[in-house]
């Protein structure tokens, strides 16, 4: 079988779970024996897993200046044209995010052959968008309902958004949305004893320690963190593995809330704006007392199963997919949340939920044995559910069942 990979995140440009997600994917579909090709947003795309071609592809110069909607259209309609002309054309074709969805489905349009889409998140639930992109929101909106309309079958990555895909675009026949969590690859995502980046970042190992990893996103919850860290136990680092803001204006409100803290806190609070490379990631992971994930919008959070896999305990929002990775009283802490119902994830009493957050955290890092053993706890049950050859398997039964 041959299949095509449409994404817009791809090594070295990955950036979140999206782009994890579908180069994971294909190292497990190539090791299944299927004939996988990537086609990636971005010039540079050779540095993908081992057997896996990848064409990059650069946003078209004479939409240079054009909203960023339309530029990512511009990129789709490239990729569509060098499928529909290439002579081997796929199996199946399947894309991954809004980004790539209206790629997908116009070269299944135009070749005949079955679009599979993956829904890493939706763009009814994320309505901030708007402040990202302005109109182009309605213009990614119109993308992906363009494409869940035509796809021959949808991958939802937890049962949470299988729901919210169904609740979202209800002309979709259920039987075609199927449910095939994220994966983990338990042996590249392990605990690492070494400290030495951890150490040269001013985090001191030896001392308690909750480590966020995100974008700076709305959806991301960070602000929220930021509020509820004010009210730790004063010798509790926090560590902030954070970057690629959304907007101008959600990362001054970051800087701020951060101005802040070091001013209240007597322990570090530590920030580093960049994406680590795995091994450094694995350093922090390893050592935290606790990860904490206070997303408002996740559909799944492969960044869990990373924490996990390297045995740290999880405090996350009891949101979205979160709740099929993070199990309370065994693996980590849930934190309760009530949401607006406009799609945004807001909650609707803030200062509760921040209040809730720094009670699960302040218990947490309470007793870090406990929290040792809930990480220990955590890395047996990615390794069971979550391997990614298992999500293989699954997803070329998916396109068996369309091609």
């Amino acid at each position: 079988m041959r299949c095509e990979l449409i994404t817009r995140e791809w090594p070295p440009a990955v950036y979140g779970g999206g782009g994890v997600h579908v180069t994971e994917l294909s190292r497990a579909l190539h090791a299944a024996g299927v004939d996988v090709s990537v086609r990636a947003f971005g010039t540079d795309a050779a540095g993908g897993p081992q057997g896996v071609a990848a064409v990059g592809y650069g946003e078209p110069a004479a939409l240079a200046s054009a909203n960023p909607a339309l530029r990512t259209l511009g990129v789709d309609l490239s990729i569509v044209a060098e499928i529909a002309a290439a002579a081997d054309v796929p199996d199946v074709i399947h894309s991954h995010t809004w980004y790539a969805n209206l790629a997908g489905h116009v070269a299944g349009l135009l070749t005949g052959r079955p679009h599979v889409l993956t829904a890493h998140s939706l763009e009814p639930l994320r309505p901030w968008k708007a402040e990202q992109l302005g109109g182009g929101y309605r213009l990614s909106s119109w993308a992906e309902e363009s494409a869940y309309r035509g796809a021959a079958a949808v991958i939802a990555v937890s049962s949470a958004m299988r729901t919210d895909i169904l609740r979202c675009y209800p002309f979709l026949d259920p039987a075609a949305v199927h449910v095939i969590h994220n994966g983990i690859d338990t042996a590249r995502w392990t605990p690492s004893d070494t400290t030495n980046v951890v150490k040269a970042n001013g985090v001191d190992p030896e001392a308690r320690s909750v480590v966020f990893v995100g974008r700076i996103t709305r959806q991301k919850g960070l602000p929220y963190l930021l509020r509820a860290a004010a009210d730790l136990p004063p010798d509790v680092q926090l560590v902030l593995l954070a970057g690629a803001p959304d907007t101008p204006e959600i990362a001054a409100e970051v800087v701020a809330l951060v101005d802040r803290l070091r001013e209240v806190r007597s322990a570090p609070v530590v920030w580093i704006d960049a994406m680590l490379p795995r091994d450094e990631l694995r350093q922090f992971l390893s050592q935290a007392t606790v990860f904490v994930c206070p997303s408002i919008y996740e559909p799944l959070g492969i960044v869990n199963l990373e924490a996990m896999a390297c045995g740290a305990a999880v405090v996350g929002t009891a949101t979205g997919g979160i709740p099929e990775v993070v199990v309370p009283g065994e693996t980590g802490w849930l934190v309760p949340i009530e949401q607006l119902d406009d799609g945004s994830g807001t909650p609707v009493d803030a200062d509760r939920y921040v209040s809730d957050l720094t009670a699960a955290l302040t218990e947490a890092v309470g007793d870090p044995a406990r929290a040792r053993a809930f990480g220990e706890a955590g890395r047996r049950r990615v390794a069971e559910f979550f391997a990614w050859p298992a999500v293989a398997r699954a997803t070329i039964e998916v396109y068996r069942s369309v091609a």
